[in-house]
């Protein structure tokens, strides 16, 4: 049977598991002792919300579809029509190639060929493992042009915790500063959160939370970027290794779920804001055959019904 998400990978490691989808890499599941910790793809459905999946060789947008590289004009293909940009980057509706795989964990492949809007061959991979308390992701490409290549990545994970309602959790994000935007969600300045609506460095349920936001100059507690809590005391930990230095978060009240819509909320990690290609913020500059990796994850600790 072909699915929309490609072939089924699961990974378990003890009461930890984890399924992925081979297009576009997608985070299909993840669970720590039967608590569900993303929102779930079915075998039957598209990611709605593009639900976990990978983000390359940019993550968010791109203002009109368009950038310039060394005083030329790049056109890429318009992805995102009704706002008039491109979105997610270049492979999202690509099938990954499964390159090594163990019981707990599998690196999927795919290459970035040149196109429209996009003169660099890039080959590009993502590692799952499932850890004890959560999963580990690493990101990795390799510049196979015969030039430098700009590059950034994200991931597009939609948190939960269990049955507790979305709504009823604490969102914090410990960042000084957020991207603000036009109506076609293109960043136009950096500002403080000081005295905004999108200050949630204290803790702020998802009921009271509209954002579909870039969150910038993270100060880790540790090496956590983000965090949910739940009434029942427990924790849901998004960290970032040093390269990624932002973190987008979406709220929604139309997620399609058994039963109807209902609130969802998305904590992307990213390695650069929203028309990086344009501002240059947080890309890696790859020289000719320069390899980069970066790691992101999630923890969890169980609160009174999980101790």
């Amino acid at each position: 049977m072909t699915l929309p998400t490609g072939d089924r990978i699961d990974l378990r490691l003890g009461d930890a598991e984890a399924t992925v989808g081979t297009v576009a890499a997608v985070l299909r599941s993840l669970r720590v002792g039967g608590v569900a910790l993303t929102e779930e793809v079915p075998d039957d459905a598209r990611p709605p919300f593009c639900t976990g999946i990978i983000l390359s060789p940019w993550p968010n947008r791109v203002r009109d579809a368009r950038w310039v590289l060394d005083g030329v004009v790049q056109q890429l293909d318009l992805t995102e029509p009704a706002r008039g940009n491109a979105l997610h980057g270049l492979l999202e509706f690509t099938e990954y190639e499964v390159r090594e795989r163990s019981e707990s964990a599998v690196t999927l492949g795919a290459v970035v060929y040149p196109q429209h809007g996009w003169p660099f061959l890039l080959d590009t991979w993502v590692r799952y493992e499932v850890v004890p308390d959560g999963l580990a992701v690493t990101h990795g490409v390799e510049n196979r042009s015969d030039r430098p290549a700009p590059y950034a990545t994200g991931s597009h994970p939609f948190l939960r915790m269990g049955d507790t309602p979305v709504d009823d959790l604490v969102l914090t994000v410990p960042a000084a500063s957020y991207v603000d935007v036009d109506e076609r969600l293109n960043p136009i300045a950096t500002r403080p959160v000081d005295g905004t609506r999108f200050d949630v460095r204290a803790g702020a349920a998802i009921r009271d939370l509209d954002l579909d936001t870039a969150y910038a100059g993270l100060v880790p507690d540790g090496d956590a970027s983000a965090w949910l809590d739940a009434p029942d005391g427990a924790r849901l930990t998004l960290w970032q290794d040093a390269d990624w230095r932002y973190v987008q978060v979406f709220t929604t009240r139309e997620y399609p779920a058994a039963g109807g819509l209902r609130t969802a909320v998305a904590v992307e990690p990213m390695t650069a804001p929203p028309d990086a290609l344009n501002s240059g913020e947080g890309l890696v500059r790859l020289e000719p055959g320069e390899t980069w990796e970066g790691r992101w994850g999630l923890r969890y600790h169980g609160g009174d019904e999980g101790e």
